[in-house]
């Protein structure tokens, strides 16, 4: 009974799916032809309300010697009507475009297919265990060793792609590390994925095994296994321990590369990060050695940094169009944001660290390759390590880079002396401007209290 039930309810789906291909056709075609016959209106009006518009003029001009005061009541009234459909006309232009219609009279057409193509092959499925129940040669549990076999097949699938992704996208993923923490993390993540690929291959093994080995089968019971405290306390402990080790061995680790000595963080290079959508600016000290002070409050047009150069330190500071740092010599990042959270994020130095509005956030590493020497690693000529923004903050995020150079000592120092400072002589200019009229704004206070 339940079979004809079942049948039944196939043979009503695929009727209903056959009803609706025959009235869904007809009816976005209608759909179709008005878009079609509107468009062509439109585009017929078109013409004729430009040469009314032409004709007014000279109608208006022509009757002017007659009567002044009537041509104009006429000529605006002729405007006024010409204004109407033109601006009717503009408003059914912005209609939806016939060829969206046709997109969507395709789409379900094609589902509609699809639909009767799977309702009858589940027909012929159904005809077909009918006929072999009529010979008596139907076996109930055929289809469990049919199951069984195909996940035994994406076993086989799965483990092959898996090598794939390590031995082909793997190398061409990673790189050697441009830093000397760099090679903490990169064996912190070696081990990490070494223990999950362990973990990944063993357990679909034995998941997809068992479906093979223990399937159903005639006269064969399952074995009823309710309870087993060892088991149960092995698979809770053990997961619980790998998990705690890679966890402190990750906190440790990132521990010795963000705790710093004081001297160590005063005799690094300083570099300040700013970044904002869409774009990072970078600060460099000047000869003093010593970043000016900001304020958000000081920003203007020129002063985009919002520097305060009431600090005089601020005013050999210089802005660098990229970030050049120099091989083996500890640098100190200080980020920060003026608008949203961004990521300073440098792969193949392991950098990344958030850039949050208000605070400011420090990263210090030492690099150990130069760009050079990299490129020849690589053996890519046109290869620069990057800047990137980690986060996604907004449509022109991926325009958040900034090219990173690693060089020499004394090429550092050559490129640093070349680069233009923050206060430029238009900010001199306004600084002097608003220094004058602060001067005179004091003067004013004085003068009223004495």
């Amino acid at each position: 009974m339940k079979f004809k039930l079942h049948n039944r309810f196939k043979s009503l789906f695929g009727g209903l799916l056959a009803i609706n291909l025959l009235f869904a056709a007809p009816a976005m075609a209608t759909i179709q032809e008005q878009a079609a016959d509107t468009a062509k209106v439109e585009q017929a009006a078109t013409p004729a309300v430009t040469a009314d518009s032409a004709a007014a003029p000279a109608d208006s001009a022509a009757a002017a010697p007659a009567a002044t005061d009537s041509a104009s009541v006429s000529a605006s009234s002729t405007s006024s009507s010409t204004v109407t459909p033109a601006a009717s006309t503009t408003k059914e232009e912005k209609k939806i475009d016939p060829q969206v219609y046709k997109n969507l009279t395709y789409y379900i057409l094609l589902f509609l297919v699809l639909c009767t193509v799977v309702a009858v092959i589940g027909k012929v499925q159904s005809i077909y265990v009918l006929t072999k129940k009529v010979n008596g040669k139907y076996n109930p549990l055929a289809n469990n060793t049919l199951q069984a076999v195909l996940l035994f097949v994406f076993l086989v699938g799965f483990l092959g792609f898996v090598y794939y992704g390590y031995a082909v996208w793997g190398s061409w993923s990673w790189r050697p590390a441009a830093t000397e923490h760099g090679k903490d993390i990169d064996r912190m993540f070696i081990i990490t994925t070494v223990i999950i690929t362990i973990v990944l291959v063993l357990v679909h093994i034995l998941l997809l095994t068992f479906t093979f080995i223990y399937r159903m089968r005639a006269k064969r019971k399952a074995y009823f296994y309710p309870h087993n405290d060892a088991i149960e306390r092995l698979w809770t402990i053990v997961p619980a321990v790998v998990l705690t080790i890679l966890v402190l061995f990750g906190f440790f680790t990132w521990r010795s590369i963000t705790n710093i000595p004081e001297d160590l963080k005063k005799s690094a290079l300083q570099i300040e990060v700013l970044g904002e959508q869409f774009m990072w600016t970078v600060r460099y000290p000047g000869a003093d050695g010593e970043f000016g002070k900001r304020n958000y409050k000081l920003t203007t047009p020129l002063n985009s940094y919002g520097i305060d150069y009431n600090d005089k330190t601020a005013w050999d500071d210089v802005k660098g169009d990229e970030i050049v740092i120099p091989v083996n010599k500890p640098v100190r990042f200080h980020i920060m944001s003026k608008d949203i959270i961004h990521s300073f994020y440098i792969p193949d130095f392991r950098v990344q660290i958030n850039a949050v509005p208000g605070m400011t956030n420090y990263f210090q590493f030492t690099p150990t390759i130069t760009t050079d020497e990299m490129r020849d690693k690589m053996n890519d000529p046109q290869y620069n390590f990057v800047m990137l923004c980690a986060k996604i903050c907004g449509e022109s995020h991926y325009n958040m880079q900034k090219n990173v150079r690693v060089v020499t000592e004394v090429e550092y120092k050559e490129w640093l002396s070349k680069q233009a400072k923050f206060f430029t002589e238009d900010l001199q200019k306004e600084f002097a401007q608003t220094e004058g009229e602060n001067t005179e704004k004091n003067d004013r206070i004085a003068a009223s209290i004495n």
